[in-house]
């Protein structure tokens, strides 16, 4: 790489708006990249689809930063199996996956439908619409809200305790990030006080029941529980519905595909997904001990993050993959993650995106951007891929 593409320089405003002429460069010249991330932290950026899947699939690179560093580096937010390795990943992800069986998934297409038009019904008599704060923030706080048994009021609040968290991932700090941190604090230990009293038949009401019955979930895994469905069951469907509606948008062909052939929905989803991911970044893995890699000497306690985007653009992996194409035939993308940490609500997510998109193209066929698209602020950060604000002309 040239000295102004150098990893000092890597993490721009510019590489924020659009990151994959950096990542095409990258895989062709620095796959696996020693650098300095944003939070001043050094490690490896793995950016070819086959590392990629060769760093998420093996156990020498585990998520649990305690088992290096050790308890100091612990916290209430990551006591969950995102950020757990076996055995204690297994126990934790049995208890929630019991709340994303397929059953309950299909049960909910009804619900997520109604949800979708009702929102959609409050901007009908209006010109314009943000697509963010609108439509694709709410359709998924409202369903986690209901599956965690959040009270929907209290919603609003959800949002920015979630932008906190992330905020607080990217390592950034100030006091109202500290405080917001500590409102959720005192709001989910007044939750679950609440629970215990008056049980419900929300995924809380169930964990809380397993805990008490002796299936070893401890209060900080709760708020580990909580904090990981606010984030992957929330945010990634955010901007699963906003980078893929805007993708409809710069590719006008696919759009009057997909509203002329909505059955076409399923492989759309999965092309947004590929072609504009929600999640940038993977969550880090720590090396467990010294052994090459790729070429590359790892080291015990060496950081290594996935750029699961790149991955997705990776054109030893897929045909012309700069290319938005929703007839593509189905891809191994990586958008969910691959091998034990896998997305466990994938299938939420798809089908909330599946039912937003659709709805919204239904109802209001004739969406447009009512600004440039280089004008959009992406949000900044090392997890979530989305932007903040998508104005809408609707009529």
């Amino acid at each position: 790489m040239t000295a102004s593409e150098s990893p000092k320089n890597l993490f721009t405003n510019e590489f924020t708006q659009n990151p994959y002429p950096v990542y095409e460069k990258l895989r062709k010249s620095d796959p696996l990249l020693n650098l300095m991330f944003p939070d001043g932290s050094y490690g490896w950026l793995v950016s070819s689809y086959e590392d990629a899947v060769a760093v998420l699939k093996d156990p020498r690179f585990i998520k649990d930063i305690t088992k290096i560093y050790g308890n100091e580096y612990a916290s209430v937010f990551t006591s969950n199996m995102l950020f757990s390795d076996p055995p204690d990943h297994k126990r934790l992800r049995g208890l929630v996956q019991k709340g994303f069986t397929p059953q309950i998934i299909a049960g909910m297409r009804d619900h997520i439908q109604d949800i979708a038009d009702e929102l959609l019904d409050a901007v009908s008599s209006q010109d314009s619409m943000n697509l963010i704060d609108d439509y694709a923030f709410l359709l998924p706080i409202i369903v986690i809200s209901e599956l965690l048994g959040v009270p929907l009021e209290d919603r609003d609040k959800f949002r920015i305790w979630s932008n906190s968290i992330i905020g607080a991932s990217n390592q950034e700090t100030g006091e109202e990030v500290n405080q917001h941190m500590n409102e959720f604090v005192q709001y989910l230990g007044e939750w679950f006080a609440n629970v215990r009293e008056n049980p419900g038949d929300d995924m809380i009401s169930q964990l809380i029941i397993s805990e008490e019955q002796g299936d070893r979930l401890s209060e900080e895994e709760l708020y580990g529980v909580v904090t990981l469905m606010i984030i992957a069951g929330h945010e990634t469907t955010v901007n699963l519905i906003g980078n893929g509606v805007l993708a409809l948008l710069e590719h006008p062909e696919q759009r009057k595909l997909l509203q002329e052939q909505p059955d076409l929905i399923h492989g759309a989803i999965e092309e947004m997904l590929r072609y504009n991911g929600p999640v940038e970044f993977s969550t880090s893995r720590w090396a467990t001990e010294d052994f090459e890699f790729r070429g590359q000497m790892m080291k015990r306690g060496d950081l290594v993050i996935v750029a699961l985007d790149s991955a997705n653009r990776d054109p030893e992996q897929f045909n012309d993959p700069d290319i938005f194409d929703i007839t593509r035939n189905k891809s191994k993308h990586l958008a969910f993650g691959k091998g034990i940490h896998l997305c466990l609500g994938a299938p939420l997510a798809r089908l909330e995106g599946e039912i937003a998109i659709n709805t919204l193209l239904r109802r209001f066929p004739n969406i447009e951007l009512r600004s440039d698209i280089q004008e959009l602020e992406w949000r900044p950060g090392m997890i979530v891929r989305g932007v903040k604000e998508i104005p809408l002309s609707i009529k």
